[in-house]
Formats: C-alpha cells, structure tokens, sequence
C-alpha cells in the first residue's frame, strides 16, 4: 500500500523563528562517549557541545546556569558527513616528575613512566547547517548578538578545531524553511542526478519540516518517532559535576534539487552570500569570530 504523500507546500507547518549556524572548518569532534585516553567523535554536532558553544559566546562560566539554552530546539542538516580521522596523541613526555599529568589521585606519575597515550577522532572536512529555534525573539537576539561578538573563542568540539569563519548566517522568523534552501556546501551532483539526499536530525518531531511533495520518498521514515536517544543534553557545565540526560533523536532524510549543491571554496560562498542577501538573513555588520 502505497504511502500518502503530504500536503503541498503551501498548507506547510507555521514557520518558526530562529538562528541559522554553519559549523565547518578542517576538523571538528562532537564527543559522545569519550572517557579517559579515548576521545570519540558523535558523526554530527552533539546538544551538549552547541549548547556550551553559546555559553562560550555569551561569557558563561561553567558553574553558571544553562536553563535558558537548554530550551532552544536544534535541528542539523549534514551537508558534508566528512570522514572519520583518528589521531595518536602523547601527553607528558620528556618531563621530570614533579612536571608530569595529575593522577587521579592527585598525584604525579614518575618521570620514566609519565607519558600517556590518547586516542582522538576528529571528522575531516564535514560541514553541518544547524537551525536554533525558539519562541523568545529577545532570547535569540541575546545569542545572535553572542555570537557575533563572543566572549571567548568558539571551536567546533574541541580548542584545536576552530571554525573556518563566522557561525551565525543569520536570524530568520521561517529558520526551517531556509534551513532546507540554504546552498549546500558538497560537490555538485552527476548530471543525471536531479536531485541528492540529505539527512536531517533533530531533538523534536521532523515532521515540522517545511519540505516540499517532490524532496520526498513515499515510505521513508518521515522523522514522526524518535530512531535513538542520546546522553547529550546538558544540564551542568560544572567540571566535577557534569552532567546529562538522555534526550531522543530523530532522523529525515530530503532529496534535495541539484541545483542547490554550490560545490566547494569561494563559488560555495559566493552563491551562499547571495543568497543570505536576498533573504535579507545577513548576520549584523562586524559579525568576525
């Protein structure tokens, strides 16, 4: 039995006001399970590293309160999935043992046995679109005014993987619309190919996703129930008490035309430029990370 498409375009979900984030740069790493001398990397950005990216930009200590960021809703699109890198890091060597790493006692480690050895995974060349939406329209100016001017240096994931420019396109009162239009920043598609999938992936039902009949697969999962959990919503930054809770996540997946896959370096950015300008959705002048 053959799937009911849904209504058109123009009978689409109320739009929802929100920031629109492009996350992009060499290398990024959004920890999910990391413990210890192994550092994983969740295939897209997490709740817990977004959230604390904004508290970043806001000046937030880490024993401060995040309730407020707790409530906005995120919804990423993966332009570029990009691979996966694992890298061999050493931490200590070559001190005495006065100079070594901390035990978890709070003792030195000898200077002959000092060095450790830690596993990191990054993903290289990964791009990710993301809508921050919410009903306070002060609250999102506040964090769009953040991340224009932050506080503290913003990263993707971790300090050794800075953004390739500014986060924040834009303010938008229709965020998901525009986060299905938005030039993608991937390779064009073969000629043959009319159209290419994306995922989607969000904390609340996918259904609100203004997505014309013809960017849909009769059968597809519509992204109406949660496909997993994850551990990744916060709700402290404190170092010794931090902590998370679980939080469902749900999937879509859109066929998106071809024409909006604007390739890589300064054409993307080129077309992408038009486009913000166009929509008037251009981040406030002096927006420089």
């Amino acid at each position: 039995m053959n799937t009911p498409l849904p209504p058109p375009d123009t009978e689409r979900p109320p739009p929802r006001q929100g920031l629109l984030l492009r996350l992009t740069g060499p290398l990024q790493s959004w920890g999910l399970h990391s413990h210890f001398n192994e550092r994983d990397t969740a295939p897209f950005p997490t709740r817990s590293a977004v959230i604390g990216l904004l508290a970043s930009s806001l000046g937030r200590h880490r024993n401060e309160p995040i309730d407020d960021l707790a409530t906005l809703s995120m919804t990423v699109r993966t332009d570029r999935p990009g691979v996966l890198l694992r890298d061999l890091h050493t931490v200590g060597g070559g001190l005495s043992g006065k100079q070594t790493v901390t035990t978890a006692e709070g003792k030195k480690r000898p200077g002959d046995t000092g060095t450790l050895l830690t596993h990191r995974t990054y993903l290289a060349d990964a791009a990710f679109t993301i809508a921050l939406t919410h009903d306070d329209q002060a609250l999102l100016d506040t964090y769009a005014d953040a991340l224009c001017h932050p506080r503290w240096p913003l990263y993707l994931g971790r300090r050794s993987c800075p953004p390739e420019g500014p986060l924040l396109l834009g303010h938008s009162n229709d965020a998901l619309h525009h986060l299905i239009h938005l030039p993608i920043t991937a390779p064009t598609p073969r000629p043959t190919q009319r159209s290419r999938p994306v995922d989607f992936l969000a904390d609340q039902p996918l259904t609100h996703l203004p997505a014309h009949p013809d960017m849909l697969t009769p059968g597809n999962q519509d992204g109406t129930h949660p496909s997993s959990t994850l551990n990744d919503q916060p709700t402290g930054f404190h170092p010794r008490q931090r902590s998370y809770r679980a939080r469902p996540l749900y999937r879509r997946t859109l066929h998106l035309p071809r024409d909006q896959f604007t390739g890589l370096g300064t054409n993307h950015l080129t077309t992408l430029t038009r486009y913000l300008r166009t929509h008037q959705l251009t981040a406030p002048e002096g927006s420089r990370q």
